[in-house]
């Protein structure tokens, strides 16, 4: 599901995830993080059918979560995911992740991933993604004022540009 630049994605909160305070374990936030992020993918067209016939798929090099409030069983979650920038080969993902309740904010986290091609014959080594893929990539990109707007940011993560 999208709205403008933002992808959504929706879990609840399973009896598995539940630590000994009656709280989501941090692990699970990740979990959920990393769910949003396949979906992702396979809205901008890295699905399973582009990996089977690729190779290409995105890795995880860094990510930065901020926990702000808890969650319990039974809550419903929704992650907003966005780019905040990208170029060829990676992406910088913004995601705030909610309580559908009362759209409270629980956790946000920032990723920088990176495209690759993996092949059984070879190592596997970054490629910039298809134009297609940029372009669908592109469009859930924040404009500047929405980057301003963002405080939760880090400004640990960026892609680093030459010269």
């Amino acid at each position: 599901m999208t709205s403008s630049n933002l992808h959504l994605h929706h879990s609840q909160v399973d009896q598995a995830w539940i630590d000994y305070n009656g709280h989501m374990r941090d692990a699970f936030y990740g979990l959920v993080f990393s769910e949003a992020i396949d979906a992702f993918m396979d809205a901008v067209g890295i699905d399973q059918s582009y990996r089977q016939h690729t190779g290409g798929t995105i890795f995880t090099v860094e990510d930065h979560k901020f926990y702000v409030d808890e969650c319990k069983l039974g809550d419903e979650l929704v992650v907003e995911s966005r780019i905040l920038d990208h170029d060829a080969k990676r992406w910088h993902l913004g995601q705030v992740l909610k309580r559908a309740q009362d759209g409270a904010v629980v956790c946000v986290c920032e990723s920088m991933l990176l495209h690759v091609v993996q092949s059984p014959r070879q190592a596997t080594k970054t490629a910039p993604m298809p134009d297609e893929i940029q372009a669908k990539v592109a469009a859930f990109e924040c404009s500047a004022e929405q980057l301003e707007q963002l405080s939760w940011r880090s400004g640990k993560i960026g892609i680093r540009r030459k010269g």
